[in-house]
Protein backbone atom coordinates (compact mmCIF):
# COMPACT_ATOMS: atom_id res chain seq x y z
CA UNK A 1 0.00 0.00 0.00
CA UNK A 2 2.89 2.88 0.93
CA UNK A 3 4.66 2.48 -1.90
CA UNK A 4 1.49 1.93 -4.16
CA UNK A 5 0.83 5.25 -3.10
CA UNK A 6 4.25 6.68 -3.82
CA UNK A 7 4.07 5.15 -6.98
CA UNK A 8 0.57 6.81 -7.79
CA UNK A 9 1.77 10.29 -6.73
CA UNK A 10 4.76 10.10 -8.87
CA UNK A 11 3.30 9.12 -11.71
CA UNK A 12 0.50 12.21 -11.22
CA UNK A 13 3.45 14.44 -10.62
CA UNK A 14 4.97 13.13 -14.21
CA UNK A 15 2.24 14.29 -16.05
CA UNK A 16 1.76 17.63 -14.19
CA UNK A 17 5.53 18.50 -15.79
CA UNK A 18 3.48 19.39 -18.61
CA UNK A 19 0.62 20.94 -17.60
CA UNK A 20 -0.27 24.30 -17.83
CA UNK A 21 1.23 26.67 -14.73
CA UNK A 22 -2.26 28.16 -14.15
CA UNK A 23 -4.13 24.70 -13.96
CA UNK A 24 -1.91 22.79 -11.54
CA UNK A 25 0.17 23.98 -8.09
CA UNK A 26 2.48 21.02 -9.60
CA UNK A 27 2.79 22.97 -12.81
CA UNK A 28 3.66 26.07 -11.35
CA UNK A 29 6.29 24.70 -8.38
CA UNK A 30 7.42 23.24 -12.31
CA UNK A 31 7.70 26.54 -14.00
CA UNK A 32 9.08 28.62 -10.86
CA UNK A 33 12.11 25.68 -11.21
CA UNK A 34 14.52 24.04 -9.08
CA UNK A 35 14.97 27.26 -6.34
CA UNK A 36 11.42 27.55 -5.99
CA UNK A 37 10.85 23.75 -5.14
CA UNK A 38 13.92 23.89 -2.79
CA UNK A 39 12.65 27.07 -0.91
CA UNK A 40 9.40 25.31 -0.17
CA UNK A 41 10.89 22.06 0.84
CA UNK A 42 12.76 24.06 3.43
CA UNK A 43 9.47 25.96 4.23
CA UNK A 44 7.89 22.36 4.77
CA UNK A 45 10.96 20.75 6.86
CA UNK A 46 10.73 23.83 9.17
CA UNK A 47 7.08 23.62 9.72
CA UNK A 48 7.76 19.49 9.98
CA UNK A 49 10.14 20.47 13.15
CA UNK A 50 7.76 23.45 14.87
CA UNK A 51 4.88 20.65 14.88
CA UNK A 52 7.36 18.13 16.10
CA UNK A 53 8.67 21.09 18.95
CA UNK A 54 4.36 21.15 19.54
CA UNK A 55 4.35 17.52 20.07
CA UNK A 56 1.22 17.67 18.42
CA UNK A 57 0.95 14.12 16.59
CA UNK A 58 -1.96 14.94 13.84
CA UNK A 59 0.55 18.52 13.04
CA UNK A 60 3.18 16.23 13.15
CA UNK A 61 2.04 13.69 10.41
CA UNK A 62 0.13 16.68 8.33
CA UNK A 63 3.29 18.30 8.02
CA UNK A 64 5.40 15.10 7.18
CA UNK A 65 3.07 14.65 4.34
CA UNK A 66 3.71 18.30 2.87
CA UNK A 67 7.28 17.62 3.48
CA UNK A 68 7.21 13.92 1.47
CA UNK A 69 4.62 15.46 -1.01
CA UNK A 70 7.38 18.28 -1.90
CA UNK A 71 10.30 16.11 -1.76
CA UNK A 72 8.52 13.73 -4.49
CA UNK A 73 8.01 17.26 -6.37
CA UNK A 74 11.67 17.66 -6.57
CA UNK A 75 12.80 14.13 -7.57
CA UNK A 76 10.23 14.13 -9.98
CA UNK A 77 12.11 17.32 -11.32
CA UNK A 78 15.30 15.94 -11.29
CA UNK A 79 14.38 12.82 -13.20
CA UNK A 80 14.11 10.47 -10.49
CA UNK A 81 11.35 9.07 -8.30
CA UNK A 82 10.31 7.25 -5.06
CA UNK A 83 11.67 3.93 -6.11
CA UNK A 84 15.05 5.84 -6.31
CA UNK A 85 14.87 6.30 -2.41
CA UNK A 86 13.38 3.13 -1.54
CA UNK A 87 16.41 1.11 -3.44
CA UNK A 88 18.41 3.09 -1.31
CA UNK A 89 17.03 2.44 2.03
CA UNK A 90 16.39 -1.13 0.83
CA UNK A 91 20.13 -1.09 0.82
CA UNK A 92 20.81 0.00 3.60
CA UNK A 93 18.30 -2.04 5.69
CA UNK A 94 20.23 -3.97 8.04
CA UNK A 95 23.38 -2.57 8.33
CA UNK A 96 23.72 -0.28 11.44
CA UNK A 97 24.09 3.97 11.06
CA UNK A 98 27.64 3.53 11.91
CA UNK A 99 28.40 1.39 8.94
CA UNK A 100 26.76 2.90 6.96
CA UNK A 101 28.33 6.34 7.32
CA UNK A 102 31.65 4.28 7.10
CA UNK A 103 31.06 3.16 3.92
CA UNK A 104 30.11 6.51 2.64
CA UNK A 105 33.53 7.62 -0.26
CA UNK A 106 35.32 10.79 1.27
CA UNK A 107 33.97 13.82 -0.39
CA UNK A 108 36.82 15.37 -2.60
CA UNK A 109 37.55 18.80 -1.21
CA UNK A 110 36.12 21.43 -2.79
CA UNK A 111 38.80 24.34 -1.60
Amino acid sequence: MMSDTLTRLAQVLEQRKGADPDSSYVAKLYGKGLDAILKKIGEEATETVMAAKDGDPDKIVYETADLWFHTLVLLAQQGLGPEHVLAELDRRFGLSGLEEKASRKPQADTQ
